[in-house]
């Protein structure tokens, strides 16, 4: 039987199988800690969980209890069914390390895009160009002159959201390794995944 529970260490990442039905709970262990969640057909690797066409479907940039998020072929394939949060992110893109060293002179950092990879490989998934995840618990703020910012996340220790695979997916899921900002609250935690 597969492992049905993991704890992903700061700055590292997980892939898993969940299967049509399988509920996917992920958990802020410590709070204030971003997870970055990428997903693809377990049968089709060219489809995947497209944050741009959710949002187009949804006329809507921020998701609910009871929402579709769908892939980029116009299917749903997950339902959120809990949120203690409430405040997720689609527009920012996995943070890689052309950004950190762009942003931050630290051109040898960890990143999403590299830990997404790494919990994709064993499942034959490869690198593409970049991920367009899904990242929860980021508290991405824009204000009414359009001006984006990321601010601490609003999850506390505990909190947790729960998602229903509609399709048999291939997850993969980064704790978020930037500390150098407001993102992760500064500091970066585990995060737990279980299917339940």
């Amino acid at each position: 039987m597969n492992e049905q529970k993991w704890r992903i260490p700061a700055n590292e990442g997980v892939g898993l199988r969940l299967e049509r039905g399988q509920i996917l709970r992920v958990t802020d262990v410590e709070g204030e800690q971003v997870a970055d969640l990428v997903a693809f057909l377990a049968d089709d690797r060219s489809e995947r969980l497209d944050p741009g066409v959710t949002m187009d479907v949804l006329h809507a940039m921020k998701v609910k209890v009871g929402d579709m998020l769908y892939s980029n072929k116009y299917r749903p394939i997950l339902t959120i069914i809990a949120d203690k949060v409430g405040q997720h992110d689609f527009i920012n893109s996995a943070c890689r390390p052309e950004m950190y060293e762009f942003s931050y002179d630290k051109p040898k950092h960890a990143s999403c895009y590299d830990n997404l990879n790494q919990a994709l490989a064993p499942y034959g998934i490869p690198a593409p160009d970049q991920h367009y995840s899904f990242n929860l618990f980021m508290n991405t703020v824009i204000d009414p002159s359009g001006q984006i910012s990321v601010e601490r996340p609003l999850s506390k220790a505990g909190d947790y959201i729960e998602l229903r695979a509609e399709l048999d997916l291939i997850i993969a899921i980064s704790a978020c390794p930037c500390s150098e900002s407001a993102c992760n609250g500064f500091i970066c935690t585990p995060i737990e995944a279980e299917i339940v």
